[in-house]
C-alpha cells in the first residue's frame, strides 16, 4: 500500500481515511466509547494514517478526545484532519465562521487532541453571516501561526471554493460522493484536478448503503436518521437494492465483500487522494481498510460502469 499526496504538501495519507463522526454517536445508534476507541486503534493498525474529525464531531468534542488518547504513542505518524465552523447546540448544530470563532475553535480542538497541530483544517461549511474571504483569512492566519500545516473546505460549491483559494491555498476539498451520487464531475472535481488539489471525499458507501448488509424489507429504527434521506425511501431504495445485488455478484467474482469493491472502486477514481469509511466497531473499519490493497481490472470497472447505467440517474443528496 503506498501514501498518496495531500495535495502539494509533502503530507502523505492512506487512500483510506477513518472518518470519526459515527463513534460519537450523534446521528448513529449503538455508538459505544470503549468499542470506539478500538476502532480507532484498529484503523491505525491495519495501514490507515489519515484521521477524520470535527470539533463539532460530538457534544463535548468526544470524537476529537477519542482520537487524542489513541495517537498518543504516535502521533508522527499520524495525519489529523479536523473542522471549524460548526458546533453543537443542544442536539442541532449552528454555523459560525467568524475568524474569532475559527481561531477559538482550532485551538480547543488542538487541546482535545492533545497535540499542538493538526495537519488539516477544513472549513466546515459555509456561514452565511460570514463571507468566505474572512473565514479563508482566519485559516491562513492559523497556518502562519504554525497550528494548521494546510488549508481545507467542505461542503462548499465551485464558487466559493474559488474565493477561498484566492485567499488561503486549498490543499484538500472534502465533498460527499460516491457510486450514486457523482455531482461533483459536472465542476468541483475538474476543477480540483486541474489545480493540484485533493479530494478526500466523504460518505463513500453512503451512509451504509453501498456495504451492502442492509436487506430489502430492513426496517429502519425510528431514531435511525438514514430513513430521512431519499436514497433510502421508496421507489430509490429498491432501485438501490437491485443495484448491490449487481455489486455482490461482482464482489463475489473478485472474493471481496461489496464494501471492498466500492472502496476500491472510489478510490481508484481519478482526483480521489482518499475516502472517509465512518465506522464504530473495529470489523467494519478492518474491512474497509483491506480495499487499499484492491487493484480493480479493466474487466471490473466495465461491470460496474454497466450496473451504474442500468441503475440511472440516483436521488439528489437529500437531508443533511
Amino acid at each position: 500500500m503506498q501514501l498518496r499526496r495531500l495535495g502539494q504538501t509533502d503530507i502523505h495519507v492512506s487512500s483510506v481515511a477513518m472518518g470519526c463522526w459515527p463513534i460519537t454517536g450523534i446521528t448513529t445508534l449503538d455508538a459505544i466509547r470503549e468499542e470506539s476507541v478500538k476502532t480507532i486503534e484498529a484503523a491505525i493498525d491495519n495501514g490507515i494514517n489519515f484521521l477524520d474529525t470535527a470539533y463539532a464531531y460530538g457534544i463535548e468534542g468526544e470524537s476529537e478526545q477519542m482520537i487524542g488518547e489513541v495517537i498518543k504513542a504516535c502521533r508522527d505518524k499520524i495525519v489529523i484532519a479536523t473542522k471549524g465552523g460548526i458546533h453543537r447546540v443542544g442536539k442541532g448544530q449552528d454555523y459560525d465562521a467568524t475568524p474569532e470563532t475559527l481561531r477559538r475553535e482550532c485551538d480547543e480542538s488542538l487541546q482535545r487532541l492533545n497535540t499542538d497541530r493538526v495537519e488539516l483544517y477544513y472549513l466546515h461549511a459555509p456561514d452565511p453571516k460570514v463571507s468566505i474571504t474572512e473565514s479563508a483569512g482566519a485559516i491562513a492566519e492559523l497556518i502562519a501561526a504554525g497550528k494548521v500545516l494546510s488549508a481545507g473546505a467542505s461542503n462548499l460549491n465551485l464558487e466559493q471554493l474559488q474565493e477561498f483559494h484566492a485567499v488561503c491555498p486549498i490543499t484538500a476539498v472534502q465533498p460527499h460522493f460516491n457510486m450514486l451520487q457523482q455531482e461533483i464531475e459536472r465542476d468541483i472535481a475538474p476543477w480540483c484536478r486541474a489545480n493540484q488539489i485533493s479530494l478526500c471525499v466523504y460518505w463513500p458507501l453512503m451512509k451504509g448503503l453501498l456495504a451492502g448488509k442492509l436487506s430489502r424489507d430492513h426496517k429502519f429504527d425510528p431514531a435511525d436518521g438514514r430513513a430521512k434521506y431519499p436514497m433510502f425511501q421508496g421507489e430509490e431504495w429498491q432501485k438501490n437494492q437491485d443495484f448491490i445485488d449487481d455489486l455482490k455478484t461482482i464482489a463475489a467474482e473478485q472474493d471481496l465483500t461489496v464494501a471492498q469493491l466500492v472502496i476500491a472502486w472510489t478510490i481508484a477514481q481519478p482526483g480521489i487522494t482518499s475516502a472517509l469509511c465512518g465506522a464504530k466497531r473495529d470489523w467494519q473499519i478492518r474491512e474497509t481498510a483491506e480495499a487499499m490493497s484492491v487493484e480493480l481490472e479493466q474487466e471490473t470497472l466495465n461491470k460496474i460502469a454497466e450496473s451504474l447505467k442500468r441503475r440511472g440517474p440516483a436521488a439528489s443528496r437529500g437531508a443533511v
